[in-house]
Formats: structure tokens, sequence, C-alpha cells
């Protein structure tokens, strides 16, 4: 219980030096757009790729109930499937892609920079490393898995759409009436919301564990393990959270 209020403590003390003001803006600025180019770039395949596939076989299942059920218009499933998605499919789903795939590369950068003394190096010369390694990529974080989870929303849309058509289960007309039918822009709003602090979570946890690795190349890997796993946990409980308080 002691090491995990410990934890707690480096954690925001690290977050707080994190936030300095840089001595040169332009070095961060030009940081920032290469991490988010990293993270956007780098994701979107596997984010297209499993949204597209989530929103297809959630739209097969729906289909599937209601067929059995003769009073249930199958328009219907154009509606679940918008809700499903941005409420809770594309924000949650992308986040734990995102801690995978982002999280362990972050950490393991950061941690092999530690034992290789680059950061070391960096702070005889006078460098705020954690403003200059840190900030970066949370601001970089928070700003692109937003726009991810916006393209799996659609995709996975488009991905339900394409899997009922060649199914059968409904006409083009019929699933984007339900898409369309009753929207309401606070359920995008609730999607921000959960993305913004997905995106924090992930690089945050991720730069913490990757930053104070002590030893070597072993600790390298369970830090980018510990990251994975802690970012996960973190992002089904603030899941929960904001849904519990905005819904």
């Amino acid at each position: 219980m002691i090491k995990m209020f410990e934890s707690l403590g480096d954690y925001l003390m690290l977050m707080r030096h994190s936030i300095s003001r840089p001595e040169k803006f332009w070095m961060y600025s030009k940081e920032t757009f290469r991490q988010a180019s990293d993270i956007g770039v780098g994701s979107l395949a596997i984010i297209a790729i499993v949204a597209t596939f989530v929103g297809a076989v959630s739209a097969v299942q729906f289909a599937y109930q209601f067929r059995s059920i003769a009073v249930v218009p199958m328009w219907w499933i154009g509606s679940i499937e918008r809700k499903g998605m941005i409420l809770e499919l594309a924000p949650t789903i992308s986040a734990l892609l995102l801690a995978g795939k982002v999280g362990s590369n972050i950490a393991s950068e950061l941690g092999t920079m530690r034992i290789s003394e680059q950061i070391d190096a960096y702070e005889i010369m006078g460098v705020n490393t954690p403003a200059y390694l840190i900030a970066p990529k949370i601001l970089a974080s928070i700003f692109v898995v937003p726009m991810l989870v916006i393209i799996a929303v659609f995709l996975g849309i488009l991905g339900g759409w394409g899997a009922g058509i060649l199914g059968g289960f409904y006409s083009t007309t019929e699933y984007f009436k339900g898409v369309t039918d009753s929207f309401d822009g606070y359920d995008v709003f609730i999607m921000l919301v959960k993305s913004f602090f997905f995106g924090y979570i992930i690089a945050s946890i991720s730069c913490y564990k990757g930053f104070t690795v002590v030893g070597g190349a072993v600790e390298i890997g369970k830090s980018s393990t510990q990251a994975v796993v802690y970012s996960s946990i973190f992002i089904i409980i603030v899941n929960f959270l904001v849904a519990f308080v905005l819904l």
C-alpha cells in the first residue's frame, strides 16, 4: 500500500514537472507534431481494420437477434449501431488498442533513453527533460486519440452497413434511416470527453513507466508491459466514471 502511494506521488510530481514552461517553444512544438504523426499515422491502419470489423460483427449479431422478433423493424439496427459505436465501442476499443501499441512504444523509447543515459545527458545540458520528453507525447496523444476515435466511429458504421448488405439483413435506406434517426449531439460530446481522458491516460502512464525505469533490458520489457496493463485498467475505470457521471 505504501509503495502504491509512493508511485502515485512520483507520478504526480513527474506530471507537474512536465507542464513547466518550455525554454524554446519551437523545439517543443516540433516534437509535438512528430509525436502526433507517429501516433496518428502509425495507428491508423489497425484502428481502421478493427473498427470496421467490430461494426460489422455487431450489426450481424443484432440482425440475428432481431430476425426472430417480427415486430422489430430492421432499421433499428442502424440506430443501435450508431449509439454503440459512438458511446462505447469506438472510444473504448480504440483506446485499448492504442494502449497496447502506442503505450508500449512510449515506455520502451523512454526506458531505452533512461538506461542508455541519454536522459542524463539532456539534464547535464540544462534541458528540462520531463517537459521536453513527456509533455509533447501527452499533448499529441490528447489531440490525436479523439481524431482516431472519430474515424473509428465512421468506419464502424460503414462496416455495419456493409455486413448487413452482404447478408441481406436490411437495405441501405433502412440502415441509414436508423443511423440518422433521433441523432443526439450529446453522445458525440461524451465520446470526445472519453477520448480526451483516454489519450491522457495512455501517454502519461506510459511516459511515467518508461521515464522511471531502473536497470537494463529486462526492466524495459517489464515497464512496457506494466504501461499497457495499467493504462488498460484505468481506461476501463474512467470509461465507467465518465458514463456514470455524464449519461
